[in-house]
């Protein structure tokens, strides 16, 4: 199963859409990133996401619809729409670690 995503206009405003085979998953994300030095494309942004996603979700034995929901509620996503620490930089295999340890701890 492979994660893709759409883009659409709504109210002047650019959403991205996470889709899976086709259908709408009920997340959708909006980029508003706060960080103005943030130089990251917002479609490769998304794009590192799904892969983070799905790296995250074989590696802890979920279905991407967990792990989707588990990602866009983290700190690791905040991390990583906000250009902190240039987060969206590291290896998805890092960053699902991270996750790991994220949900590890709570």
């Amino acid at each position: 199963m492979k994660l893709h995503f759409a883009e659409t206009q709504e109210k002047g405003k650019r959403v991205l859409v996470l889709v899976k085979e086709r259908k709408s998953l009920h997340m959708m994300a909006e980029e508003k990133i706060k960080n103005p030095t943030m130089t990251a494309n917002p479609i490769l942004l998304q794009k590192k996401y799904a892969c983070v996603i799905e790296c995250f979700a074989k590696q802890q034995g979920f279905s991407l619809d967990t792990a989707l929901g588990l990602f866009y509620h983290s700190e690791v996503y905040q991390l990583m729409r906000d250009g902190v620490s240039d987060m969206h930089c590291m290896s998805d295999l890092y960053l699902a670690e991270e996750l790991r340890l994220e949900y590890q701890m709570k």
